[in-house]
């Protein structure tokens, strides 16, 4: 079998039945899907029987220790040469595995991932929020989009490794961006990672504004945990975020103080915002909630860097976690 498509899920039925319907519909058959439900209180296990007749399906119940510790059981039992990894809230378009395979052929690689988009039947909101993370003027250029702001960084919505890798790199580690400090891993031991463009997923992401705000936050914060992990891995981009915080709220307080002529900056970034949101989007309901989103990301992001950034390294109290993150080993 070459690809195993490994999925952790926790009390997600209906995105399951999703992930299942577009799996049936793959005109490439060389794949298993196997399923880690990490504890779930609402199993999916309905909506995979549905299924097993279908395509193979390996289906897996285990107390609740995470997504990391999921997706390692997951590799334990796969069968493929090659594991791939999506989030529980994706889409694979039809012809996913024919152009992963095809990929492959014209650029043998063990390590590899590819981008995420919005598919016409996801919500405004999360057309917005797929806008948010995907565009050049937020910090959608490291996320495997046209335009790269770092080095392609695969992510678990969509990547995936030969069984080599897991051999020599072990699996996941448990902590919050589990998935850059695996790329990196990766990376470090000697597989440099290829983007393919063509090869994507439809991502649904957060449903309200709220829990993407708390999604990002923390984002924002393990990045500093990464650098700890990593000491020069933070990058001029990692900063963006927390400079636009810093530098809106300012702004916004000179124009109280002195000026309404300070918001200027301030009001073309977001015009820009709109415009792009509304060429990409094309609908003007969705480029305004697109700006809303954007603000939220940056905002959520920024402020969890900036906070983070105090307490781990201005006031040290990161380098106990990071000594404890590195003594993890995947499992």
């Amino acid at each position: 079998m070459l690809f195993s498509l490994i999925v952790p899920v926790y009390n997600r039925p209906d995105e399951v039945a999703d992930l299942l319907k577009s799996l049936a519909s793959q005109t490439e058959r060389d794949f298993e899907l196997v399923i880690v439900e990490d504890g779930s209180t609402v199993p999916c296990k309905e909506q995979v029987e549905q299924y097993a007749s279908v395509f193979p399906i390996q289906y897996f119940a285990k107390s609740n220790e995470g997504r990391s510790i999921a997706r390692n059981y997951g590799m334990q039992n796969a069968k493929g040469d090659f594991f791939v990894f999506v989030d529980s809230d994706c889409i694979l378009p039809d012809d996913y595995f024919v152009t992963l395979k095809q990929s492959l052929q014209n650029n043998p690689v063990d390590f590899f991932g590819g981008p995420d988009a919005a598919h016409q039947s996801f919500t405004d909101t999360q057309k917005a929020i797929n806008f948010a993370m995907t565009s050049f003027l937020t910090t959608g250029g490291i996320r495997g989009g046209k335009v790269q702001m770092e080095k392609f960084v695969p992510r678990t919505f969509n990547m995936g490794f030969s069984r080599r890798v897991w051999e020599k790199v072990g699996g996941f580690r448990e902590m919050f961006s589990e998935d850059i400090d695996m790329s990196t891993r990766i990376r470090q031991a000697g597989f440099p990672p290829a983007l393919f463009r063509d090869v994507k997923v439809y991502h649904k992401r957060r449903g309200n504004l709220a829990k993407f705000w708390r999604q990002v936050h923390v984002f924002g914060m393990s990045r500093i945990t990464l650098q700890l992990l990593y000491p020069g891995s933070m990058k001029a981009v990692h900063w963006m975020p927390a400079l636009f915080t810093i530098g809106s709220i300012g702004l916004i307080i000179l124009a109280i103080l002195l000026s309404p002529l300070f918001l200027i900056p301030l009001a073309i970034y977001l015009l820009a915002l709109w415009i792009s949101a509304l060429v990409t989007t094309k609908n003007f309901k969705i480029s305004l909630m697109a700006v809303a989103a954007a603000l939220v990301q940056l905002y959520g992001y920024g402020t969890g860097f900036i906070r983070a950034y105090v307490w781990k390294i201005l006031l040290r109290h990161g380098r106990d976690e990071a000594q404890e993150i590195r003594l993890r080993k995947g499992r």
